[in-house]
């Protein structure tokens, strides 16, 4: 593929996986080129069987790079991102940096990829919240359906949200407490190991956290509905790759189950698991780690609303959460297929 790819943030979790991705979905002939801070200067990273090394991104110029993927970090993107498209470099940032900007598309391919028709050269696309992505694919179909006026949800999120540093933290954390030596938190605001921490991100003036926020805004967003009302709960737990939610919404319009389950077997990226056994749900380490799909399992009716629906979401949030939803897009505009 005669393609120049830049990857920004190389070095880090998702930037690693995004050039693993990079060689599965097809790009392994490509010009990838691995860009990160000058301290990550003199290192290398795997890039299918070859090494690439790492470039400093200060210095790097976009000029005649076709593709660039952001993973270095919302202050990163906000500097580099609008330099790279004005030399006409297509943008797919996977930070917060714009995803709240109006005139930039907000994409999962799974939901929206017609936003991703005739974009021209230059263009910045935003990749959204690992959270949002796995909740949305999974009730997309019902919305399609039947609408959706409200939505309830719970997330239990994995260290790796917070980086390697927050799965370094658990790792230490862990052996500390087996080990009867004192914890001491530095990622968190508190003791990860053996814990639930309710607060992901900043507070916000109304007492929800940014983490919680990003889920109204994006839904929104991408679904297209500024009507949907979407009442979240974030929280860290002790899990080191895979995002699990407890969701629990309210359509619109009457629907049956059988036609929501119906619709969901359907849906692209999406795996319904419809057995009751105990054995069979869906979790984080079982189901979602190293995986491309969003799964799903407990799909029930909720027995305190009569449009009400229920079920337990999770995805692995470093692969499909960010750096799969990223190439997913690349591939999209380069080919016309996920």
């Amino acid at each position: 593929m005669d393609l120049k790819i830049a990857v920004a943030g190389a070095t880090g979790a998702v930037g690693e996986t995004m050039l693993s991705i990079l060689v599965e979905y097809g790009f392994a002939d490509a010009d990838v080129h691995a860009l990160a801070s000058e301290k990550s200067l003199g290192r290398t990273v795997e890039f299918g069987n070859r090494k690439l090394d790492v470039e400093v991104l200060d210095d790097y110029d976009f000029s005649g790079t076709d593709y660039a993927l952001f993973s270095a970090g919302a202050g990163v993107s906000l500097v580099h991102a609008p330099r790279a498209a004005e030399a006409g470099c297509t943008v797919i940032d996977n930070t917060s940096a714009f995803r709240r900007d109006e005139a930039i598309p907000l994409v999962v391919p799974e939901i929206n990829a017609d936003l991703l028709e005739g974009l021209a050269p230059g263009t910045i696309i935003s990749n959204p919240n690992c959270s949002t992505i796995q909740m949305l694919i999974a009730i997309a179909p019902i919305h399609a359906l039947a609408g959706i006026g409200r939505i309830n949800v719970a997330t239990y999120q994995s260290v790796s949200g917070a980086g390697s540093k927050g799965m370094e933290e658990l790792a230490l954390q862990t052996r500390d407490r087996l080990s009867f030596r004192e914890v001491k938190p530095a990622v968190f605001a508190q003791p990860i190991a053996f814990n639930a921490i309710p607060v992901i991100d900043a507070m916000q003036d109304n007492d929800y956290t940014r983490e919680e926020m990003k889920l109204h805004w994006e839904t929104q967003k991408i679904l297209r509905d500024d009507t949907i009302a979407v009442n979240a709960t974030a929280v860290r737990i002790p899990v080191f790759f895979g995002h699990s939610e407890a969701v629990h919404l309210e359509t619109v319009r009457d629907v049956s189950l059988e036609e929501v389950r119906e619709a969901m077997h359907a849906a692209p990226g999406l795996e319904l698991i419809d057995s009751l056994e105990p054995a069979q749900q869906a979790t984080a380490v079982t189901h979602a780690a190293g995986k491309d799909a969003v799964y799903v399992s407990r799909l029930r009716r909720d027995l305190s609303h009569p449009r009400g629906i229920s079920m337990w979401v999770v995805a692995d949030n470093v692969r499909k959460g960010a750096a799969l939803n990223a190439v997913q897009i690349l591939k999209t505009i380069v080919t016309g297929q996920m």
